[in-house]
């Protein structure tokens, strides 16, 4: 399995010029989605103290998918800040949107109207937690530890799995999972998925426009640690076509009603609503318009058809399920299976707002780059 040239340069040498003292100086490492809707850009600037207060800055879209050469200039806007688990305190990591030339958001700026959505919501205190599943692959886009001609034994063993024949790279996980914590990131678990080089991570419990910030942040770390170990963490929704399980991005998705008691008549009246929305959901869950989605969502794998809506108790192959512990207490959330594991996040949980809380219908998706 190929690994990157630069993972094998000395950590140890590295090591010694980060510990150098910086002064009062920061580093603030400025983090954007480009053009594609899932991948991810960075660059980084001296700050002359830990800021209160971040300033715009501005990049060559015509470089990233986002702009023509003749005009490309890109402006960052500060959106979220977490500590920096490479760097170390007191230098940050910045998540900014992207606005364009004239001030107009880019296409795949999508947190500029999933804020504004969160915001009319908030009184009902809107809770999200979504499942990242990943797969760890080499530089040559073969899954990390598979044999170099041929296949690992059937899935089976792998999920939640221990030992050196079964769980394939877990210290990536653990050196993510670590710096997730040191960073502020909301994660709340982690695991080996079915598939063996694939793992999943959980965030959340967030509220509103936090749930985008938070997982589009993990993601980045993910990429930085596997750049470290020479490995490429990827989101692709079936990286491994034929009898393999795909990767998707489970939604948990509850308000406060639903959290209180008698709750599931909530959750019922939304699943009712999410299915006449059907079409809206997929063209909105992958940053393909469901495209991406379509190779991993055949009713097979622990899926449901892309063409159909279905929900269930406790029904791992529906579109829609709802925890049996749910079920039981007849208060809680409910799980949508539908996500892709490279969905924007700030367009899964917009487009459950505007379905289940502002009842909105029709299958048209909403685009922030048409907001001003």
């Amino acid at each position: 399995m190929a690994t990157s040239a630069s993972a094998q340069l000395s950590k140890v040498v590295k090591r010694q010029y980060l510990e150098l003292p910086q002064g009062d100086k920061v580093q603030a490492m400025y983090i954007w989605i480009d053009g594609t809707g899932d991948g991810l850009r960075c660059k980084t600037r001296t700050l002359d103290s830990e800021p209160k207060k971040l300033p715009e800055w501005n990049f060559d879209g015509s470089s990233t998918y986002q702009s023509e050469g003749s005009n490309s200039d890109m402006y960052l806007i500060p959106s979220a800040m977490f500590r920096d688990p490479f760097r170390k305190d007191p230098n940050k990591l910045v998540l900014c949107e992207v606005v364009k030339y004239n001030r107009r958001p880019a296409e795949t700026n999508h947190r500029v109207t999933c804020r504004k959505v969160m915001q009319m919501v908030e009184g009902q205190n809107p809770w999200f937690g979504m499942e990242q599943e990943y797969t760890i692959l080499g530089t040559d886009g073969h899954p990390f530890g598979w044999p170099s001609n041929g296949f690992p034994g059937p899935q089976g063993p792998y999920y939640c799995g221990v030992g050196a024949d079964k769980a394939y790279g877990r210290d990536v996980v653990e050196a993510h999972y670590r710096a997730c914590l040191y960073a502020g990131v909301k994660i709340c678990g982690t695991n080996a998925e079915v598939m063996p080089a694939q793992w999943e991570f959980q965030v959340g419990p967030c509220e509103g426009i936090d749930m985008g910030d938070h997982l589009w942040v993990a993601r980045f770390i993910l990429h930085r640690v596997c750049e470290d170990f020479g490995v490429v963490a990827s989101f692709d929704p079936k990286p491994i076509p034929g009898n393999w399980n795909g990767a998707g991005c489970h939604t948990n998705f509850s308000t406060k009603e639903m959290r209180e008691e008698g709750g599931l008549k909530y959750i019922e009246e939304c699943i009712e609503k999410l299915s006449k929305r059907h079409n809206y959901h997929i063209r909105a869950y992958d940053p393909k318009g469901g495209l991406d989605n379509a190779r991993r969502l055949t009713g097979r794998h622990e899926t449901s058809s892309i063409h159909e809506f279905s929900a269930g108790v406790a029904n791992r192959g529906a579109s829609i399920r709802i925890p049996r512990s749910v079920g039981q207490e007849k208060k809680g959330y409910f799980e949508d299976r539908r996500p892709s594991a490279n969905c924007d996040p700030y367009a899964v949980t917009e487009a459950l707002i505007r379905t289940c809380l502002l009842d909105e219908e029709g299958d048209e998706p909403h685009y922030s780059n048409s907001s001003t």
